[in-house]
């Protein structure tokens, strides 16, 4: 063989195995990725070539399948009462990426997760049949809710404090996710949906932290009382009024002038909403002591799963004393989202300690074997001392019997609750966000909630904004839904 022949055998051969090594590769590496591309047809039709899994509300299926009329796509998702549950379900689309429970457990409820697979489907390679998202929700106390919130812009999130099962997650405006579901008709939704101003697609329950306004100085009153800055809710503290904020020529006043707020006590402070006492406590205790209690509750948690991971609720660091004075009546750059709010009432009524909130209890598999108990999963961490707790229980309750909550006030049940009204927009220039957070127990049943509401825009006249006004009516009627026998 001459030198020419067995160089051109040589490149031959390189060109062979440069074609099996390129086989390889995509068979084995680039193959599951094309496979898993969202954009793959083929993904979209093994979706849908089959009725999903549902998820479950007080053992009664909130969604289902339909069969289509043509097209590859042999059904589609159907939602019972879709606007109503849509801030828990979200929405499964032949269009678009799947979202909230329904992206979360998009293995499950399409019968690809390997859990589900029995040894004749591994055998056939064959789908499995769908399991089921049980969730934690109360029919009646989401419903209370939303109608509550009606034409209101807010989120309202209701919590069973000694379980940490999230009973209501409820968004206003809402939208119905059916619309979303049908390739056909989903792009004209889509758009209508994102250019509506009032954007219903936000989850305003837990993905839209605000300020907090008031409410957040039930966190500053825990880090006074668990640091010993003041001994008990009923200790005078020493607090001018109006209160000048620190390195500024401005003074923090209140909203009510004839308000007993100077050196008022803890109790009496929750009870007026007295902004001088609790911006003077933050600076006294300092960024760094009110950020570690925040933190205890939940702020500043970037994997806050419930399982749908909720936005992070936050409170600031390296600020100057006139800045931290602020945090203390939750403005400046405090944000939290009504779930976090409603775990702040839900640790307090439940003597210190916070059980993981969740939204779905179990995932069955379809024959409703357990393939996963969250709520045996739930964990539990204190906050702070059984004694803390139940100083700002009473001083709660001091608020709705006798303060700015009256409005929360229920027959027969213990009622305790914060009020906030959170400045919104340079100089405070655009309407105020209303707030409420607040526990009941029921003197009959011996059941308890906690819950937290925020009326981000309301048709009420600015003069009328006020957590009172228009989160605390919000807020009862999920608490009462919730004592219901």
């Amino acid at each position: 063989m001459n030198k020419t022949i067995r160089r051109a055998s040589v490149f031959a051969l390189l060109l062979v195995f440069a074609l099996l090594v390129r086989a390889t590769w995509v068979q084995f590496y680039e193959g599951r990725a094309l496979a898993d591309d969202k954009n793959n047809r083929r993904n979209a039709i093994e979706t849908y070539a089959e009725p999903l899994g549902n998820i479950i509300v007080a053992g009664e299926s909130v969604t289902g399948s339909a069969r289509t009329k043509g097209g590859d796509l042999a059904y589609k998702r159907t939602y019972k009462n879709g606007p109503l549950y849509a801030a828990v379900t979200g929405y499964a689309s032949q269009a678009y990426a799947p979202t909230q429970l329904e992206g979360i457990y998009e293995d499950l409820l399409s019968g690809t997760d390997n859990r589900l697979k029995t040894v004749m489907d591994t055998v056939t390679n064959e789908r499995a049949d769908p399991g089921n998202v049980v969730t934690t929700i109360d029919p009646a106390v989401q419903k209370a809710a939303y109608e509550a919130l009606g034409d209101k812009k807010g989120g309202a999130v209701a919590i069973d404090p000694k379980t940490g099962r999230i009973l209501a997650a409820v968004s206003t405006p809402s939208y119905d996710p059916t619309a979303l579901t049908d390739a056909n008709t989903a792009g004209e939704a889509w758009k209508k949906l994102t250019k509506d101003p009032d954007k219903p697609l936000t989850n305003r329950a837990l993905r839209q932290p605000l300020p907090p306004g008031s409410t957040f100085k039930l966190v500053v009153a825990a880090a006074a009382l668990e640091d010993g800055l003041y001994a008990s809710v009923d200790e005078r503290t020493d607090s001018p009024d109006p209160y000048p904020l620190p390195g500024t020529s401005r003074n923090l006043t209140n909203e009510n002038p004839d308000a007993p707020c100077e050196d008022a006590s803890i109790r009496v402070g929750l009870q007026y909403s007295c902004n001088n006492v609790f911006a003077k406590m933050a600076v006294d205790l300092g960024e760094d002591k009110v950020r570690a209690m925040a933190e205890k509750f939940g702020f500043n948690d970037e994997e806050q799963d419930v399982p749908v991971r909720a936005y992070t609720s936050v409170y600031p660091s390296d600020m100057y004393a006139s800045e931290t004075a602020l945090t203390g009546i939750g403005q400046f750059d405090v944000t939290a989202t009504p779930l976090q709010m409603a775990m702040v009432s839900a640790a307090l009524a439940n003597g210190g300690e916070l059980v993981s909130p969740h939204m779905v209890e179990q995932i069955t598999d379809s024959g409703g074997d357990v393939l996963r108990d969250y709520g045996d999963e739930a964990d539990t961490r204190r906050i702070v001392s059984s004694s803390t707790a139940e100083q700002l229980q009473s001083a709660m309750q001091k608020v709705v019997d006798e303060g700015t909550g009256s409005n929360a006030q229920i027959p027969g049940a213990t009622v305790g609750g914060k009020t906030g009204t959170a400045q919104h927009g340079e100089n405070n220039s655009k309407t105020p966000y209303a707030w409420f957070t607040s526990y009941a127990k029921s003197g009959t049943t011996g059941k308890e909630v906690a819950v937290a509401v925020m009326v981000e825009q309301s048709d009420a006249a600015r003069s009328e904004v006020s957590g009172n006004g228009l989160a605390a009516p919000v807020a009862k009627a999920a608490m009462e839904a919730a004592l219901k026998d």
